[in-house]
C-alpha cells in the first residue's frame, strides 16, 4: 500500500498524468484495503478486514442474527466465500450473475437455510426484500453514500420487526478514511464518478484523498 501510495503522489505532481491514471491508483489503492488479491492474484497476505468480517459474521450467527453482506466488487465476494466456507457458516449470493434470484432470497427470507447473503452493490442495492436480516456490512466505501444508503435499506423494508444495524468497514489512515470524510466534504463527487464526468475531480480532490493522516 505504502509503495502504491507513493507511486501516486509521484503521478499526482506529474503535470502530464492523466485524470485517468488518478483515477487508476486511487481504484488500487482501495482495493488494497480490502483484500492484496484484488490488485494482484499472486500477491500474498492477510486482511485484517475480512479477518474483523470474519469474526463479526461467526459471532452475529452465534447470537441468532442473520447478515446481508454487500461489496462493489464481485471478486471480493468470491474471497469472501471460500473463508464463510471454511467457517461452515451459510450463506447465499446475489450479483450480475445469478439466475434464480427469487429461490436464492426465499431461501434467505422464508426457508432459514441461509446465514449470510452475499450482494453486490449493482445487483442487490434496490428491489429487494431482505427483512430476515438485522445486521448489514458494507466492505467498502462506495463514492456516492445515497447507494450505501439503498443497499442498507434492503433489511429496513415493510415488516422488518427488529432493530437493523450498519457496519461500513474502512482501513484506518487509508484512503478509504479520506473517503469517507470526502463524503461529507464535497457531496458533487458522488455525481462525478456516477456520471463519470472528469472535471468534477480535481487535483486538489486527489490529493486531499492521498494527503496525510496526521
Amino acid at each position: 500500500y505504502d509503495a502504491l501510495l507513493h507511486g501516486a503522489h509521484t503521478a499526482l505532481e506529474d503535470e502530464d498524468a492523466s485524470m485517468a491514471s488518478m483515477l487508476e491508483y486511487l481504484l488500487r489503492l482501495r482495493q488494497l484495503c480490502c483484500h492484496p488479491e484484488l490488485m494482484k492474484q499472486s500477491l500474498d497476505g492477510e486482511s485484517s478486514k475480512l479477518g474483523l468480517l470474519y469474526e463479526s459474521l461467526e459471532q452475529s450467527k452465534a447470537n441468532g442474527h442473520r447478515m446481508l453482506v454487500f461489496s462493489q466488487w464481485t471478486s471480493l465476494l468470491d474471497i469472501v466465500e471460500s473463508g464463510l466456507q471454511e467457517r461452515g457458516i451459510r450463506f447465499g449470493r446475489l450479483d450480475g450473475s445469478t439466475r434464480d434470484r427469487e429461490s436464492v432470497i426465499r431461501g434467505f427470507q422464508e426457508e432459514d437455510t441461509l446465514d449470510v447473503m452475499l450482494l453486490s452493490l449493482k445487483a442487490g442495492g434496490t428491489g429487494i426484500t431482505l427483512t430476515a436480516a438485522d445486521h448489514v456490512y458494507l466492505l467498502d466505501p462506495w463514492w456516492n453514500p445515497a447507494v450505501e444508503q439503498q443497499a442498507a435499506d434492503r433489511a429496513h423494508r415493510i415488516g422488518q420487526s427488529k432493530t437493523v444495524f450498519v457496519y461500513r468497514l474502512a482501513v484506518r489512515h487509508t484512503v478509504e478514511e479520506k473517503i469517507l470524510a470526502l463524503q461529507e466534504q464535497k457531496k458533487e463527487l458522488s455525481e462525478f464518478m456516477l456520471e463519470q464526468r472528469q472535471d468534477r475531480l480535481s487535483k486538489e480532490d486527489i490529493r486531499s484523498l492521498l494527503g496525510s493522516f496526521s
